[in-house]
């Protein structure tokens, strides 16, 4: 089996979160799927099982090492690279893929006729229930005034459900220390598996924001780069009028913590229609390669 190995949210190779994206999948079991996601270790492994549009989309499955993913930022972009590049082969202004979610569209830019920047439409987010902020301080390990009192710390999902966490420095993002029983209680009460903490601080001048990602040790302790979680959050900016109007365009700075520099561009804005939201980013090519059977 054909397989490529993408560097996704990097603006250089291998600083962003890197995605093995299998092609001609068609007849391969799930539980062959899954072995393979194992295997493979990164955080998702994407299958593509059409190599033929088919209602407007490619079909597309999302596996991390122990389970099947609805849907993921960086797998959906990483994932319509190869589609366009390896299987359509010219330029086109937009590549779908189905996903358990629904169908996902992902917008394109070229520059000297290679992919530029890709853009992904996420679903229309659900906003859930609010947390006090005395409980969150206490699983980040930070005290109460590192977080944000003007705004809420609420579950925003777009197809994965994220915390978010408003803080006031880059110092408190610096000093998280997770506490881990506390984190897995909110996560089962939640029925999510990441929190995602944010400050407009940021180590470089160009961007808009800093972000951190956190998920259980026994999954990923901490992601370099999330474009399912930061699509939750431009949700959450409009939503709380973070910066005071029902839109936002901005540069995400995100895995700066642990030498991870990726980039994520993130586009929202209120209509009648509710919110929509756009998460953006360049994919750099890595590796492909041949997949014994």
């Amino acid at each position: 089996m054909r397989f490529y190995i993408v560097d996704v949210f990097a603006e250089s190779r291998l600083s962003g979160n890197q995605l093995a994206v299998f092609r001609d999948c068609a007849k391969l079991l799930t539980e062959k799927m899954q072995q393979i996601a194992r295997e493979m270790h990164y955080s998702e492994t994407t299958f593509i099982t059409s190599e033929e549009p088919r209602s407007g989309g490619y079909d597309v499955r999302i596996f991390t090492p122990g389970y099947e993913l609805p849907f993921a930022g960086h797998p959906t972009l990483g994932t319509a690279y190869i589609v366009q590049s390896r299987i359509i082969g010219k330029e086109v202004d937009a590549v779908a893929l189905n996903m358990k979610v629904g169908q996902i569209p992902v917008a394109f830019s070229y520059n000297k006729g290679k992919p530029d920047v890709l853009w992904m439409k996420q679903k229309t987010p659900t906003f859930g229930k609010t947390f006090s902020r005395t409980r969150v301080a206490k699983i980040l390990g930070l005290n109460v005034s590192a977080i944000d009192s003007g705004f809420p710390i609420r579950l925003v999902s777009t197809g994965i459900p994220f915390v978010i966490v408003p803080l006031t420095s880059l110092g408190a993002i610096r000093k998280i220390k997770i506490e881990q029983v506390g984190l897995a209680k909110l996560f089962k009460e939640t029925n999510s598996t990441v929190i995602l903490v944010f400050t407009t601080e940021t180590y470089s001048s160009e961007n808009d924001l800093n972000v951190r990602v956190f998920g259980l040790p026994t999954v990923i302790p901490e992601d370099p780069a999330t474009g399912s979680g930061n699509g939750c959050l431009a949700a959450y900016l409009v939503k709380q009028r973070y910066f005071g109007k029902d839109n936002v365009d901005l540069r995400i700075e995100q895995g700066y913590e642990i030498n991870r520099r990726s980039i994520l561009l993130l586009r929202a804005k209120e209509s009648p229609r509710g919110i929509e939201v756009n998460v953006g980013g360049r994919v750099q090519f890595v590796a492909e390669g041949e997949f014994p059977e």
